[in-house]
C-alpha cells in the first residue's frame, strides 16, 4: 500500500505543479496584453526653427528629420532628403540638384527625376509658422512645386 500511495502523492504533485505553471502562463500572458505595444517613430509633424535662423537664399539640411529647408526670396519649402528608390539620403549639389550616392539617382532643384533609377520626384513637405514663431514641417502632408511659407 505504501507503494500506491507514493504514486498517488507523485501524480497529485506533478498534476499540482502543472496547473501552477499554466496559471503562471497565463496570468504572464494576461499582463502582457494588458500593456500596449508602442512603436516608437520620430515625429511626423515638427519645428525646425526660427525663420531669422536660415540665412536669405540658403539650403540646410536638417539630418535627424531627412529633409531639406530652403529658404529662397520667394519663402521657404521642405524638401525630402530620401531617396525615392530605395531611401538613401541625398545629397544637395548647388545648381545641379540632388544626387543619391547609393545607386545613381539624380534630381533636379525642383526634386524631379532627371536620372533613374528613381522613378517618383523627391516629395515636398507642407510648411507652416507656429505661434512661438517657429517653421514647423509636416511629413504627412506634400504639397506641390510651387507651394512657399512666406515668414
Amino acid at each position: 500500500m505504501s507503494r500506491r500511495r507514493s504514486r498517488r502523492r507523485f501524480v497529485l504533485g506533478a498534476a499540482t505543479t502543472g496547473l501552477a505553471a499554466g496559471g503562471t502562463g497565463l496570468l504572464a500572458l494576461l499582463a502582457r496584453f494588458a500593456v500596449p505595444d508602442v512603436l516608437y517613430e520620430p515625429p511626423r509633424r515638427f519645428p525646425v526653427g526660427r525663420p531669422e535662423e536660415f540665412p536669405p537664399q540658403s539650403v540646410t539640411l536638417l539630418a535627424d528629420h531627412r529633409v531639406f529647408v530652403f529658404r529662397t526670396g520667394e519663402g521657404f519649402y521642405a524638401v525630402s532628403a530620401v531617396c525615392t528608390h530605395l531611401g538613401c539620403n541625398v545629397r544637395h549639389e548647388e545648381g545641379r540638384g540632388f544626387a543619391c550616392p547609393c545607386h545613381g539617382s539624380t534630381f533636379d532643384e525642383e526634386g524631379r527625376v532627371s536620372h533613374g533609377p528613381a522613378a517618383w520626384p523627391l516629395p515636398r513637405f507642407a510648411m507652416t509658422l507656429s505661434r512661438r514663431g517657429e517653421l514647423v514641417v509636416d511629413t504627412r502632408r506634400r504639397v506641390d512645386a510651387s507651394f512657399r511659407l512666406r515668414a
